[in-house]
């Protein structure tokens, strides 16, 4: 009998990635990668002719198009595998990401009327210009005393997809109103492989507010503006799918676009976090995955349902079907690093960085590595993207505390990796403290190349760290759940045991660093309730910033930016 293969593909924040699988034993044939050419578009639309307020963060449809175009193609090429023996391929998406669309598919932006109208474009899972309207939401939902509120930590974000169509409707009522659908990007790839809208509820769960098999009330809608009553039934979907359901079949014309044959299983879209946690085996209550990258996202499977104070959602069948899923998140980690590395590293940085051959990442690293914990005198909150969980705040900022005229590069960047450490101490500590127990950290993403930084993980954390065992863990689980798409494996539990790969106890804490972190992390906790919680401060600079941004907009001056 011949072999059988499938195809993953990860839409992350800048590219898209696909592998080619072999279903018997979760072997990666191929891999493949396409950079987005329009990337992440926070500054301006195409062209640059029209500029965009802060908080935004779009992306074109064309990439994501064109990711399946470039990558898939490749896969077969570079692998030699006959496109007969490959049975079925899945996708997983950043999220929430959400688009509107015409009622046959076709994205708003691509029509001629839109093409200089932001609200047309897809709203990446980082944009944060919603943040008045889901404050407006959380409002609302505390005083109605709505049951679905205490599943999200008792507020939604203003990355999640109601608190985007509300911006939509009250920004670009036209846009909204040529929108026939609203959906998520992993949805709307789905449905240009398959030539079906199935959306599933992994993202409805988590980012549109849908519970114990419904979306909230008209009258919650209505609530918030008159012209928002039917946004379900108008923008959205009650027909919601499982993981691992298949969608459908791989149409002509998308067989035409990847090279692969017509009719083989489309499964139903999924998140990009979600779907690690069967690619490393994680398919057993408390075993926390996290997904470590630009930012980072934990999930964990329960077998009961709790509510946990200030996590992103807990969603019946989240995960894997018939378990709940958790997830929280952390709105910026690599991103973090990157900031640092691109603004405030100087020139003779990179000198002796291309001396030693390393990347800028690397030689910081390398010069704080052999640091004791605390030597650099200085502490960190890990809030420049805002506060994902627990404090769920977009408006957050970032804070150093400690510099001096002493203080070197190397410093600040192991302060910020520290920082981003103590904020994942944070929710494993919310999730113990409620009931819903972590008995396994598992790390997956692009950061767990890092060892120096994993290390730190495993010291402030106190518990040892398995990582996976694929540099691409989502386009693996992807690849999975398409194999379970296909009827190779009866469930994703099944499809884990054979294919899932993950390097067990990888880094264990040092005691003695365990300890000194802790005391770190006890003032890293003070700041963290003291500027999360009670001082304004960061809200009150951003309130000036936007002020002074509309001054500037209103009297036609722009602030110079360097590229």
């Amino acid at each position: 009998m011949n072999e059988t293969y499938t195809i993953g593909v990860d839409y992350g924040t800048l590219s898209g990635r696909a592998v080619l699988v072999r279903t018997n034993d979760g072997s990666e044939i191929a891999s493949a990668i396409h950079v987005y050419p329009h990337a992440v578009m926070s500054d301006s639309l195409p062209g640059g002719n029209v500029s965009l307020p802060p908080e935004w963060a779009l992306q074109h449809p064309q990439d994501y198009l064109d990711v399946l175009k470039n990558t898939v193609p490749t896969l077969l090429q570079t692998s030699g595998i006959d496109p007969s023996l490959i049975v079925g391929i899945a996708i997983d998406f950043t999220a929430c990401t959400v688009l509107p669309t015409t009622a046959e598919g076709t994205p708003l932006c691509f029509l001629p009327q839109f093409q200089d109208e932001p609200h047309a474009y897809v709203k990446l899972w980082k944009h944060h210009a919603a943040q008045p309207q889901a404050d407006r939401i959380n409002a609302l939902a505390e005083r109605r005393g709505e049951s679905w509120l205490p599943r999200y930590g008792g507020k939604i974000s203003s990355e999640w997809a109601i608190a985007k169509a509300l911006q939509l409707l009250e920004e670009a009522p036209e846009v909204y109103r040529a929108a026939a659908r609203f959906i998520e990007a992993t949805d709307w790839v789905v449905w240009q492989l398959c030539g079906r809208e199935m959306r599933n509820v992994c993202t409805a769960g988590y980012k549109a507010i849908y519970q114990d098999g419904v979306y909230p009330p008209k009258d919650f809608f209505a609530a918030l503006n008159p012209d928002f009553a039917d946004v379900i039934e108008e923008k959205f979907s009650r027909d919601l799918y499982p993981l691992g359901s298949r969608a459908g079949d791989l149409t002509a014309e998308a067989a035409r676009l990847t090279g692969l044959q017509p009719g083989i299983a489309v499964a139903v879209g999924n998140v990009d976090a979600h779907v690690t946690a069967p690619a490393v085996g994680a398919v057993k209550s408390g075993q926390l995955v996290a997904i470590m990258g630009t930012s980072t996202c934990h999930v964990m499977n329960g077998d009961t349902l709790t509510n946990v104070p200030g996590m992103c959602g807990v969603v019946d069948g989240g995960i894997l079907p018939g378990t709940y899923g958790y997830e929280a998140g952390q709105s910026g980690v690599g991103d973090i690093f990157a900031w640092f590395v691109q603004n405030a590293v100087p020139a003779e940085y990179q000198v002796l960085a291309d001396k030693r051959g390393l990347s800028l990442h690397e030689l910081l690293t390398d010069l704080s590595k052999d640091q004791e914990v605390g030597a650099h005198g200085l502490l960190a909150l890990d809030w420049l993207n805002g506060n994902r969980s627990v404090l769920v705040d977009a408006d957050l900022s970032g804070l150093i505390v400690g510099l001096t005229l002493a203080t070197r590069p190397e410093d600040i960047y192991r302060a910020l990796v520290e920082a981003t450490a103590f904020g994942a101490r944070v929710i494993v500590e919310t999730f113990e403290s409620s009931g819903v127990p972590v008995h396994e950290f598992i790390a997956a993403g692009g950061l767990i190349k890092n060892p120096a930084l994993m290390q730190i993980y495993a010291d402030v954390l106190g518990k040892p760290l398995s990582v996976a065992d694929s540099a691409e863990a989502p386009a693996l689980g992807s690849a999975m759940h398409a194999a379970v798409a296909a009827e190779l494996y009866p469930d994703i539990q099944a499809a884990a045991r054979n294919m899932s790969k993950v390097r067990k106890n990888a880094f264990v804490p040092d005691p003695h660093r365990h300890h000194l972190y802790t005391r770190l992390y006890n003032e890293y906790r003070t700041l963290h309730d003291l500027f999360g919680r009670a001082e304004p401060t960061m809200k009150v600079l951003k309130r000036l910033r936007d002020e002074a941004h509309a001054k500037a907009e209103k009297s036609g001056r722009q602030v110079e930016v360097l590229a």
